[in-house]
């Protein structure tokens, strides 16, 4: 399995085992809050809060709610793609897509101990995120997805081939629920992440329980 190309003290290779990603889209009447401390109870060992709608004020005090709640779990706190409302929380990272800001001004502005990570579909912009300073990468969509929409699909083949170039871990992401989770053995990956099949599930922490345990045992 690849190994870390740069020690992050925050990121531990545990952190990564199942990687809960908010949608405040499909809470069927739950709060977020209460959503991600179930999705945290049931295993989650990472958490991105990832809200592409909230106007800033509101995104930051949620916010901070959400990074108390990550810190009694022990779970790392991401923010999606905003590095100065990940820089006003105090979160301990940021994930970038491809299209946002590149990860060694991200690094730049955040500091060398936050954790980087950046979305890629191949060995280039795998390779290219590493070299910048990223501490991980997600990679998807490995499965269809309705969380988002306009991602492209990376093959199995593409997915072992990234986890063979890069020295950092990698994350698969993009349908992943506890009936596939399994199917992604053996590719390389360092964990999975996952929004709609925890924080749609009628019973979030079971939902979580239910896949950690899809892909690491059954």
């Amino acid at each position: 399995m690849p190994g870390l190309s740069r020690k992050n003290p925050v990121l531990s290779p545990a952190a990564l085992r199942l990687y809960a990603i908010t949608d405040s889209s499909r809470l069927g009447g739950r709060s977020l809050l209460e959503t991600a401390a179930a999705v945290l109870r049931g295993g989650a060992t990472m958490l991105q809060f990832r809200e592409k709608n909230l106007a800033l004020a509101e995104f930051v005090a949620l916010g901070r709610e959400l990074r108390s709640l990550a810190a009694r779990f022990g779970a790392p706190f991401i923010v999606n793609d905003r590095v100065e409302a990940a820089a006003a929380l105090d979160a301990d990272g940021v994930h970038l897509g491809q299209a946002d800001m590149d990860a060694g001004a991200a690094r730049a502005r955040l500091g060398p101990d936050k954790i980087i990570g950046v979305s890629a579909r191949s060995v280039a912009q795998a390779l290219k995120a590493e070299a910048a300073g990223a501490d991980y990468l997600g990679v998807g969509a490995v499965f269809a997805t309705t969380t988002k929409t306009d991602a492209a699909a990376v093959s199995s083949g593409a997915l072992g081939e990234i986890c063979r170039a890069a020295r950092i871990p990698v994350v698969a992401i993009g349908g992943i629920k506890a009936g596939n989770a399994a199917l992604l053995r053996g590719s390389g990956i360092r964990g999975i992440a996952a929004a709609a099949a925890l924080f749609a599930a009628p019973d979030p922490e079971a939902a979580a329980r239910e896949l950690l345990r899809a892909w690491e045992y059954d």
